[in-house]
């Protein structure tokens, strides 16, 4: 099954994407879950949770996904998770004021901010669009 999708090299970065994903989303959410149950709102811990999850990814995207070398790309990466995290953020607060518990409401945005992330990381670090053609300019 692995040589199958090596030889598709964006088919295998998605795949590569999605199981490092898990390990940051269980990070991310960890994080987010520890400063609810700490009594932080909703914003503030998702704000935190972002922040330090930020750097963390840069680094396992850019070597395990990505395959890009240096920091050069960073604040690309950077403005890409601003947008994320303001869409999340925007999301998260429709949630709530639909009567979400903030667990549940963050849980539930988990899938649609993955995808969307995946489209904007891979923008950000290649230059490109996840199943288009690398930018030679990027």
């Amino acid at each position: 099954m692995i040589p199958y999708l090596q030889s598709r090299p964006a088919l295998w970065r998605f795949v590569k994407f999605l199981f490092v994903g898990v390990l940051n989303t269980a990070f991310g959410y960890a994080v987010y879950a520890v400063l609810i149950l700490i009594g932080l709102g909703p914003q503030p811990s998702l704000a935190i949770a972002s922040f330090i999850g930020v750097l963390w990814n840069f680094g396992i995207h850019k070597r395990l996904v990505f395959d890009t070398q240096g920091y050069r790309r960073l604040p690309h990466y950077i403005l890409g998770y601003c947008l994320v995290y303001a869409i999340n953020a925007t999301a998260l607060a429709a949630a709530l004021r639909a009567g979400l518990h903030p667990l549940m409401a963050q849980a539930l945005l988990i899938l649609p901010m993955a995808l969307l992330a995946f489209v904007v990381v891979s923008l950000a670090l290649t230059g490109a669009l996840p199943f288009g053609r690398k930018n030679p300019n990027s």
